[in-house]
């Protein structure tokens, strides 16, 4: 695997695995996830913004946010917005972070008619850069399904090249 390469696979039809290599120190890449104010610069695809997020980064605590397009030029999408809200399981501090994804409402209500898998990222030190591996684990292959035709992975390629960016102007 090299920098900028996102490597994916599917293990038991239901839990895609997800795996980057990041030109930058552990400690950084694990902070702009637990940060809003660093989440607010890179989460979501091209073309959206974050607008609102609020985290409790603690386990039990709750992670949520919107994200808004603001690309014309992505017509069908244009000031569209997508609520997500994060469930904090587990945090070991600069190498784990496990949470349950759900889609939701402003309010924080959550759509039980979406998928919700429960996410564990892993962050690995490769002595000033950092693997980050994640592992999304859906009810079904269905579920999985779900968001891969809603184009879940061009988004989290898109999104993980906002973070690189964000990541190699704050070195």
């Amino acid at each position: 695997m090299t920098n900028n390469t996102m490597v994916s696979n599917v293990e038991n039809n239901r839990i895609l695995v997800l795996e980057r290599i990041f030109d930058a120190p552990r400690e950084l890449v694990f902070k702009v996830f637990k940060e809003p104010e660093h989440l607010k610069r890179w989460w979501g695809p091209k073309g959206w913004v974050i607008p609102v997020c609020t985290i409790d980064f603690r386990p039990g605590g709750v992670w949520h946010y919107c994200m808004k397009c603001i690309d014309e030029n992505q017509v069908q999408f244009y000031g569209m917005e997508s609520w997500g809200k994060g469930v904090y399981k587990d945090i070991v501090e600069l190498e784990m972070i496990i949470y349950t994804d759900y889609f939701s409402d402003a309010e924080g209500n959550i759509n039980e008619s979406m998928p919700a898998p429960l996410i564990n990222m892993e962050f690995i030190d490769l002595g000033g850069k950092t693997r980050l591996v994640n592992r999304s684990e859906y009810a079904s292959a269905e579920a999985l399904k779900t968001v891969m035709d809603m184009g879940m992975l061009q988004g989290v390629t898109e999104t993980w090249n906002r973070l690189d960016e964000l990541l190699k102007s704050l070195k």
